[in-house]
């Protein structure tokens, strides 16, 4: 068992499991991941663990073994990945199942990866899995997950691949009871900086009680990723399949809970974005985040609490990002990795004159131009969320903005570019409704704070007794 203190080696690792003479399996390994096997071969007493070893580096192969009864057109993704752990656990089985003596635990792992090629132009990622028997003869568990590669050369890549291979197949032997534990040991022998694990997901009878959610939120929260995906359906996503080639309009807010305010925020900014010429419907995707990062400075956070409020967006149709970026210009920075096609970030017009203040970027080389620049790539805009001024009875909006000469001209490039854009269909009415004042009143038992927010939300938050709620 693995010391927490102290990470094993990962050669102990590997060593441990070739030892142990009840764990017995498979290695398929496609693209350039193709040194996890090695590892276990070097370690010493592999005749005990692998029962083969196969890469299929050639597309061909790769489609003749895995693609025999089903379809994959990507050769990284999930979809292929999961083809090969049926096509290799079920052969694993059905052939040394009846031979081999009591006690074996069977497994098949796999990969399939791009790391980075010759000219390094490409992203380098990639899909990674195990489906495992903790019990001789019991139905099979599963644990997948999606890596990024950040070491500009492909052969430490690889030896990273190899590492956190061996991590995974020793975590679901040793390690699979304490989930948290299990996540944090991926990257024993490894760095953040070498490699991100962008996605997790865990299944089957002995893994049944994992919250899938909870451990998409513990990447973001431990560091070993920037930021996790759920969609409309509170399933975790991987964040390249969610986003590739879409229109994407992201909104900020703590949405706890989420009122009026939020709501027309939501449908205003997309009625905005609609009016695009580009605009296409089945490739838009709006996008509520929540940012951990100050929760995380804090030291305060509510795992539970935290999972409501992903629990209430998806009630009402919205897909979740949750990250740990402070800045919106860290935000907008990490979408453009991927494959967008337009970005559109929403804020309210109050928090905008603040992204406009250099106070925020003295930490910056470039100092507030640098952090504009990466604020506004070619495909970036942002949609203004006006407020209302009622000693003027007016809206307040991106016209009326004063700045200090220092970023005048700034804000006046951005909107003459239309790089800024009002928010034209915004109800005044809820505009001075922010998620804090409702968070208070339900925690006084004021009842006023259901004629804050929607009546659906106000039904779903008695109903779970959310925020603290407690009935009158």
């Amino acid at each position: 068992m693995q010391n927490n203190s102290e990470p094993l080696t990962v050669h102990r690792k590997a060593l441990e499991i070739n030892l142990d003479k009840s764990i017995y399996g498979s290695f398929a390994e496609i693209g350039g991941g193709q040194e996890v096997s090695r590892f276990f071969f070097q370690a010493g007493g592999a005749s005990g663990t692998i029962a083969k070893s196969i890469s299929a580096y050639d597309k061909s192969y790769s489609d003749a073994l895995y693609c025999k009864d089903k379809s994959s057109k990507r050769y990284v993704a999930r979809e292929r990945l999961e083809l090969m752990l049926d096509t290799e656990y079920t052969e694993l089985v059905e052939l040394l199942g009846p031979s081999r003596p009591s006690g074996n635990r069977f497994f098949s792992f796999a990969d399939t990866v791009s790391t980075l090629n010759f000219k390094k132009d490409n992203i380098a990622h990639g899909w990674m899995g195990v489906r495992f028997q903790l019990k001789e003869n019991s139905p099979p568990n599963q644990i997948i997950i999606h890596v990024r590669l950040h070491e500009n050369d492909s052969l430490l890549q690889q030896n990273t691949l190899g590492i956190l291979g061996v991590n995974l197949v020793y975590a679901c032997f040793y390690l699979w009871e304490w989930p948290n534990s299990f996540l944090q040991s991926l990257l024993d022998n490894l760095s953040n900086d070498r490699v991100e694990i962008t996605m997790m997901h865990m299944s089957g009878p002995e893994l049944s009680y994992v919250d899938n959610r909870l451990l998409a939120v513990q990447l973001v929260k431990n560091g070993m990723t920037s930021a996790i995906m759920f969609d409309r359906y509170g399933h975790v996503q991987e964040p390249d399949d969610m986003l590739y080639k879409k229109n994407v309009l992201v909104f900020r807010g703590s949405f706890r809970p989420i009122t009026y305010a939020g709501v027309d925020i939501l449908k205003s900014s997309f009625s905005l974005f609609k009016k695009d010429e580009d605009y296409d419907k089945f490739s838009t995707l709006p996008l509520c985040e929540i940012t951990l990062n100050n929760l995380l400075e804090s030291g305060s956070f509510d795992e539970r609490d935290f999972l409501d409020r992903v629990d209430l967006l998806n009630d009402i149709g919205q897909n979740v990002m949750v990250s740990n970026f402070k800045e919106f210009y860290k935000l907008v920075n990490y979408m453009t990795q991927f494959r967008i096609t337009k970005l559109r970030v929403v804020i309210g017009i109050m928090t905008f004159e603040k992204v406009l203040d250099e106070i925020y970027y003295k930490h910056l080389k470039g100092g507030i131009l640098e952090a504009l620049s990466k604020l506004f790539p070619s495909n970036a805009k942002m949609y203004i969320y006006p407020s209302f001024d009622k000693d003027n009875n007016e809206l307040f909006t991106i016209g009326n903005l004063q700045f200090p000469p220092e970023t005048q001209y700034l804000h006046e490039h951005l909107v003459v570019n239309r790089m800024i854009l009002d928010i034209p269909m915004a109800n005044p009415k809820y505009m001075d409704i922010f998620s804090h004042m409702v968070l208070d009143r339900i925690q006084r038992k004021d009842p006023e704070w259901e004629q804050l927010v929607p009546n659906f939300i106000a039904k779903r938050i008695k109903e779970r007794k959310l925020f603290g709620y407690k009935p009158f």
